[in-house]
C-alpha cells in the first residue's frame, strides 16, 4: 500500500529540518571553537628548518694531501678534516726558530756588555782617583822642596788626563750599551719580540696546514679532492651542527597583529608526521619581509601594480630536549601553529646580546702551542736569567 502525498511531504520536511538543525549545530560548534580556541591561533605551513652552515675553508694556500671526512660523517670540534702539504711551512718554521735563538743570544750578550761596561767604569774611576792622589802628592812636594823633577810632574799630569779621558770613554761605552737594553728584559727586548713574531707566524702557518672542524656536526657538500690546490676562502666541505637549528616560519602580514616574542608554538614535521608534535617559542620577528631582502626587490612605483600579501619570517626556537630525541635536518618542511592568547609581549627585541652567540676555541689552541714553543726556545738559549737593567 503506497503512502499518501501528505505523509511523504511530512517526512521530507522532517528530514530537511533535521539536516538544517545539523548544519546550524555544526556552525554554532565551529563558531564556539573558533571563538574559544582558533581565534587565538595563527597557522602556516610555509615554514622550514634553518640552521648554521659552517663552511670548511683553508686559511693558507696549499696542496691537499689527505682528506679525513666524507658526506654524512659525524665530526667533532677540532677533528682533522683535511691536511695540506706542509714541507715549505716546516722549513720556514725552522728558520724562524733559529733566528729567535740567535736573537736571544745576541740580547744576552748585550746585557753582558752592560755588566762589562760597569766593571770597566769602576776600574777607570779607581784609576782616576789614584791619578788624582798622585798629582796632589807630587804637587805638594814641588811646592815645598822641589824634590820632584819637572819631567815627573809632567808625567803625573799626563797620567791624570789619560785617566780622565779613559773614564769618559768607559762612561760613553756604558751609555751606548745601556741604550740597547735599558728599561727592558731579555724576554721583552725588541729584537727578541720581533723574532718571536716570526716564529709565531711560521708556527701558525704550519698548524694551518691541518684544516680542522670549527664545530661538531655532520659533513655535507664535500668537494675537496686529494691533489687539489686549495686557496683561502675556497669551500672544501660544509659542517652542519644539527643541534643549532631553528624554524623560520613565513606568516602573512595580516597574521602578525597579535604575534609576540616568547609566545608558544607547536610544530609538526613531515618527516615524523602528525604522530610527533614538537614545541618551541617565538624568538624574534624579522625586520623586513622576504621580498625586501631578495636578489631583485620589487619596484612598486611602476604603473602596473597589483597588491600582493607579503610574508614576514618569524624565527622559532626549538626545545633542545625534543630536538635531541627527534633530530631535524636543514630545509625540512614544518607546519607551525602559534598560540597568541597572551599578546602582552614585545613584537621587536628590546635588548641585545652582550656575548658571543656562537664561538669556537679550535684555533686558539694553535696560538697556545706557538707561545709554548717560543718559551722553550728562549729558555734553552738563556741559561742565565737576566734581570731588569736599572
Amino acid at each position: 500500500m503506497s503512502e499518501s502525498p501528505q505523509n511523504n511531504s511530512s517526512k521530507r520536511n522532517r528530514s530537511l529540518f533535521i539536516l538544517t538543525l545539523c548544519f546550524i549545530l555544526i556552525g554554532v560548534g565551529y563558531g564556539a571553537y573558533w571563538f574559544i580556541h582558533s581565534r587565538h591561533q595563527e597557522t602556516t605551513d610555509d615554514a622550514y628548518v634553518a640552521g648554521n652552515l659552517i663552511r670548511v675553508t683553508p686559511r693558507i694556500s696549499g696542496t691537499v694531501v689527505a682528506v679525513y671526512a666524507e658526506d654524512t660523517d659525524l665530526v667533532q670540534r677540532g677533528q682533522l678534516l683535511v691536511r695540506l702539504d706542509d714541507s715549505d711551512a716546516r722549513v720556514t718554521l725552522a728558520g724562524a726558530e733559529a733566528r729567535l735563538a740567535g736573537a736571544v743570544r745576541q740580547v744576552k750578550q748585550m746585557f753582558s756588555t752592560v755588566e762589562q761596561g760597569r766593571a770597566t767604569v769602576a776600574i777607570k774611576e779607581e784609576s782616576l782617583r789614584q791619578a788624582e792622589d798622585d798629582a796632589k802628592r807630587r804637587g805638594g812636594i814641588v811646592a815645598t822642596d822641589e824634590a820632584v823633577s819637572l819631567e815627573e810632574q809632567e808625567h803625573t799630569g799626563s797620567a791624570l788626563k789619560r785617566a780622565q779621558a779613559e773614564l769618559r770613554l768607559a762612561n760613553s761605552q756604558l751609555e751606548g750599551a745601556l741604550d740597547q737594553v735599558d728599561n727592558t728584559t731579555l724576554e721583552h727586548h725588541p729584537l727578541v719580540k720581533q723574532a718571536e713574531a716570526q716564529v709565531r707566524d711560521a708556527f701558525l702557518n704550519l698548524s694551518r696546514c691541518e684544516v680542522r672542524a670549527a664545530e661538531s656536526g655532520y659533513v655535507a657538500k664535500r668537494t675537496v679532492q686529494v691533489g687539489q690546490q686549495a686557496t683561502p676562502g675556497s669551500a672544501l666541505m660544509v659542517v652542519v651542527p644539527l643541534h643549532q637549528v631553528w624554524v623560520e616560519a613565513n606568516f602573512k602580514e595580516d597574521q602578525l597583529q597579535h604575534m609576540r616574542i616568547g609566545q608558544p608554538v607547536t610544530l609538526e614535521s613531515d618527516i615524523y608526521g602528525t604522530e610527533v608534535t614538537l614545541h618551541g617559542k617565538i624568538e624574534g620577528l624579522a625586520a623586513g619581509t622576504g621580498s625586501v631582502f631578495s636578489l631583485l626587490p620589487p619596484q612598486n612605483a611602476s604603473g602596473n601594480w597589483i597588491k600582493i600579501v607579503q610574508r614576514l619570517p618569524v624565527r622559532i626556537a626549538l626545545d633542545p630536549t625534543e630536538l635531541a630525541k627527534y633530530p631535524l635536518r636543514i630545509g625540512l618542511s614544518i607546519k607551525a601553529e602559534v598560540e597568541t592568547t597572551d599578546s602582552s609581549g614585545d613584537s621587536l627585541a628590546k635588548s641585545f646580546h652582550s656575548g658571543a652567540l656562537y664561538e669556537t676555541t679550535t684555533f686558539s689552541d694553535d696560538e697556545k702551542k706557538a707561545e709554548q714553543r717560543i718559551r722553550e726556545i728562549i729558555a734553552a738559549n738563556n741559561s742565565i736569567k737576566q734581570g731588569r737593567v736599572k
